[in-house]
């Protein structure tokens, strides 16, 4: 059983790991960051300290009491249960995606913020320092990468009721750096004529974001 000088202490070091996620985060204007991480670190830790030491008069022999105790059913849920929080900073615009790495970095946030909370520090700061590296100094690297990947995606684009789906596929064929294989069209129930198009490129949400601004396009996705 921790005294209350350890556990004060685990939830500092939590504050303190959390918060270096955070600023990474807060730094690169991200919707989560420097409170949001704080607090999942934080929580997290005061779960485990609960789900570990908060049940010790409960621990018994089996056929002295019909108490069962599970240390790890907090912890287990708290899981389960960041991962509602993550989902809220995933955003979804036309064909991008953003908040996927942030969502991500709350999930490990709260691993970490469980194991400093039972004691495990050096876990915690090893888990940290890797998810720093991994967010701040991969960025550049992962933009270099990604100019030659070249990936085949299905583009569903969803026309206005007004729109000529002629000059919508005009358009997406002029896409620069975009090579179109197929094209199938169907009408939308009460609403305009939907473009299924298999294309292949680079930087696929880059090339299609003046597609997506266009007044006569709804909706742009890539379904995969």
């Amino acid at each position: 059983m921790p005294t209350e000088a350890d556990v004060a202490l685990r939830i500092l070091v939590a504050v303190l790991l959390g918060a270096a996620i955070g600023l990474e985060r807060e730094l690169t204007g991200q919707m989560a960051g420097l409170r949001t991480h704080i607090t999942v670190a934080l929580g997290a830790a005061l779960f485990g300290l609960v789900s570990a030491y908060s049940f010790s008069e409960f621990i018994q022999e089996r056929a002295e009491s019909n108490y069962q105790v599970d240390v790890t059913r907090i912890a287990s849920n708290v899981v389960t249960g960041v991962g509602f929080l993550a989902g809220g900073v995933i955003i979804k615009h036309g064909a991008s995606v953003r908040g996927l790495t942030t969502a991500a970095s709350l999930w490990v946030t709260a691993a970490v913020g469980l194991a400093v909370g039972l004691g495990s520090f050096f876990m915690g700061v090893a888990a940290t320092v890797a998810l720093i590296v991994t967010l701040a100094l991969l960025r550049g690297p992962r933009r270099w990468l990604r100019r030659f990947a070249v990936s085949k995606e299905t583009v569903v684009i969803q026309l206005s009721k007004e729109a000529d789906p002629a000059a919508v596929i005009s358009a997406l064929q002029q896409v620069e750096g975009l090579e179109v294989q197929s094209l199938t069209l169907r009408t939308g129930n009460g609403s305009g004529t939907v473009v299924n198009a298999d294309v292949k490129g680079s930087e696929l949400e880059a090339r299609l974001a003046t597609l997506a601004e266009r007044d006569d396009v709804t909706d742009v996705d890539i379904a995969g």
